[in-house]
């Protein structure tokens, strides 16, 4: 029991899969909900402070260099254009908010990592990042919750 909620916990520390797929995932290996949903999100965040200090300087190290330059130039666009989006969107005032809609509504692309990223790149402050980070994930997770339950299946059989 131990190595499937270690595998959930490695699943959800993922760049792209995260909390999306290691609920599922837990699910899947017939784990219960609530530790499932625990582990993730404690796996999904802790990776958050690394990303924020040191993600974006290794990044613009490594972006001219020959093997893996093209691989970390992607991860800064990325990171790049999801911050500006946000920014475009919400403003400097509503960067919170914007932040934690965009990392807690489970679409590609949109987890922790690249919100984390986007945070850093914009300089939004630590503890400001990382609270709505945290509310992003932990909406995420309720979200994948509740479609690997199957409740908005259920919800539309019946309306």
């Amino acid at each position: 029991m131990t190595g499937k909620y270690l595998l959930v916990f490695l699943v959800s520390m993922v760049p792209l899969v995260e909390l999306r797929g290691a609920i599922p995932f837990g699910m899947k290996l017939g784990l219960p909900l609530i530790n499932t949903y625990i582990i993730s999100v404690i796996g999904n965040m802790l990776p958050v402070p690394i990303i924020y200090f040191f993600a974006r300087k290794v990044l613009e190290w490594g972006k001219d260099k020959p093997v893996i330059g093209k691989f970390f130039t992607f991860c800064l666009e990325k990171g790049e254009k999801g911050g500006q989006k946000l920014l475009s969107k919400a403003g400097k005032g509503g960067l919170f908010v914007a932040l934690l809609l965009f990392v807690g509504i489970p679409l590609p692309g949109t987890g922790a990592w690249t919100g984390t990223l986007a945070a850093s790149i914009l300089d939004m402050d630590f503890k400001t990042s990382v609270a709505a980070v945290m509310l992003g994930v932990l909406l995420a997770g309720v979200i994948m919750w509740l479609v690997s339950s199957g409740v908005f299946g259920a919800l539309g059989a019946i309306f």
